[in-house]
C-alpha cells in the first residue's frame, strides 16, 4: 500500500508466465498478455535432443563419403571462404543434405496429421495414395509426351498427388469421412494407379523404364537447390497452418464424439489436416520421388520417445528430418562408390518396423 500523497508504483512489467497444468504434471502453461501455450516438458526436451541430433548428422553428412572433408573445411564452405572442398562440399553434398531434411520434415509431419485424422498407426499418405498419384500422373506425362521440360517432373508429381488424395477423399465421403472407409478406398485407388505405372514400364523403352524405376524407388542423388528451394517455400507458407493443426491434433487425437463433445467441428477439421498432410507429402514426393515408410515411422517413433497421449507435430517432423538424412548417408557410405536409393534403404528398415507395428495391433 503506498503512503498518503505519494504516486502509486508502477504496475509490473508483463513476463511470460509460466505455471504447471493442475491436471496433468508434465505440462506447463505459458501465458503471455493475450498467448497462451500449452507445453508438454518432455516434448520440448526430446525436440531440442532430436534438433541437436539433427545437426549432428546434417555435419557428418557433409564430412563423410568418398571423399572425407574434415569438419573446419565444411565450416569454411559454409562462411563461403575460399576452400578446395567447395565444389565436393557446397555445390553436391550441402544442396543435397538441406533437400533431405526437408523432404524427411515434410514426410513427418504428414504421417503425424494423417494418423491423427484416421485413428490407425498404420496409416501413411502413401496409404492414401499421394505417391501412386504421383507416380501414375509422372509416368502418363512422360508417355504423352506432355511435358518437354524434366524440369517440370516435380509439379506434375505434386498435381498427381494432390488429384488422387481428392479422389479418395470424394469416394469415401458419407455423410461425413469414415476413417475406415477412407483408409480402404485410399488402398484401392492406389492398387490401381500402381497398375498404371506397371503396364508403363511393361511397354517402355528401357531409358525411359529405367528412369521411372529409380525415380519410384526416391532418391537424392543429383537433386539440390532446384527441388529444395520450392519446398523450403511450400513449408514456409503451410508454417500457420501447422501452427493451427499443432492445437487441433490435441482433442481430435481422442474419439470423434468426445472432440465434438469439445466444442471441435470435426468434420472440417479432419478435412483440414488431411489438405495438409496431402500438400506435405505431395511436394516432398515431387521433390525426391516416393520414399516410403518414412511418414508411417517417424510420428510412432516421435510418440514413443515424448511418451505424449497424441503424436508430436514438432517431433515428427524433427524425427522424419533425421531419418531421411541418416539414412541417405548411409546409402551413399555402406557400399561404395554404389550408391543406394535412399527410398529402398528406408524401406528396408521400414518393412520390419511395420510388421512389428502389425503384431502389436493383433495382440491389442
Amino acid at each position: 500500500m503506498s503512503a498518503p500523497g505519494t504516486a502509486p508504483a508502477p504496475p509490473p512489467a508483463r513476463e511470460a508466465l509460466v505455471t504447471r497444468h493442475p491436471h496433468a504434471p508434465g505440462l506447463r502453461v505459458v501465458r503471455r498478455r493475450h498467448v497462451s501455450l500449452l507445453l508438454h516438458r518432455r516434448s520440448v526436451v526430446v525436440a531440442c535432443a532430436l534438433l541437436v541430433l539433427l545437426l549432428v548428422v546434417l555435419a557428418a553428412s557433409a564430412s563423410v563419403g568418398q571423399t572425407f572433408v574434415p569438419p573446419a573445411q565444411v565450416w569454411r564452405v559454409l562462411r563461403g571462404e575460399p576452400s578446395p572442398y567447395t565444389l565436393v562440399v557446397g555445390e553436391l553434398r550441402v544442396p543435397r543434405i538441406a533437400l533431405g531434411a526437408l523432404v524427411g520434415a515434410a514426410l513427418g509431419a504428414s504421417g503425424a496429421l494423417v494418423q491423427t485424422v484416421t485413428h490407425n498407426p498404420l496409416a501413411s499418405p502413401d496409404v492414401i495414395g499421394v505417391g501412386h498419384g504421383a507416380a501414375a500422373a509422372t509416368v502418363l506425362a512422360l508417355a504423352t509426351g506432355a511435358i518437354a521440360s524434366p524440369g517440370a517432373l516435380p509439379a506434375v508429381s505434386v498435381a498427381g498427388g494432390l488429384g488422387a488424395a481428392a479422389l479418395v477423399y470424394v469416394v469415401s465421403w458419407r455423410r461425413g469421412m469414415q476413417t475406415s472407409s477412407f483408409v480402404l478406398t485410399g488402398v484401392g485407388i492406389g492398387v490401381a494407379l500402381s497398375a498404371v505405372v506397371q503396364v508403363y514400364l511393361t511397354e517402355s523403352e528401357l531409358g525411359a523404364a529405367e528412369q521411372i524405376k529409380l525415380w519410384l524407388t526416391g532418391s537424392l542423388s543429383g537433386r539440390g537447390w532446384d527441388q529444395a528451394v520450392p519446398l523450403a517455400c511450400v513449408l514456409l507458407l503451410c508454417l500457420p497452418g501447422l501452427v493451427w493443426a499443432s492445437r487441433a491434433m490435441r482433442p481430435l487425437g481422442l474419439d470423434n464424439d468426445t472432440a465434438a463433445g469439445l466444442g471441435v467441428r470435426v468434420g472440417r477439421t479432419q478435412l483440414g489436416l488431411t489438405a495438409l498432410g496431402v500438400v506435405l507429402a505431395a511436394t516432398a514426393t515431387g521433390a525426391a520421388g516416393p520414399i516410403g515408410f518414412v511418414a508411417l515411422t517417424a510420428p510412432q517413433l516421435a510418440r514413443r520417445l515424448t511418451r505424449t497421449a497424441q503424436l508430436p507435430l514438432l517431433g515428427s517432423a524433427l524425427t522424419g528430418a533425421v531419418v531421411v538424412v541418416a539414412a541417405d548417408l548411409a546409402a551413399r557410405t555402406v557400399m561404395p562408390p554404389l550408391e543406394i536409393p535412399v527410398g529402398a534403404l528406408t524401406a528396408l528398415v521400414g518393412g520390419p518396423y511395420l510388421l512389428w507395428l502389425l503384431g502389436r495391433s493383433g495382440r491389442s
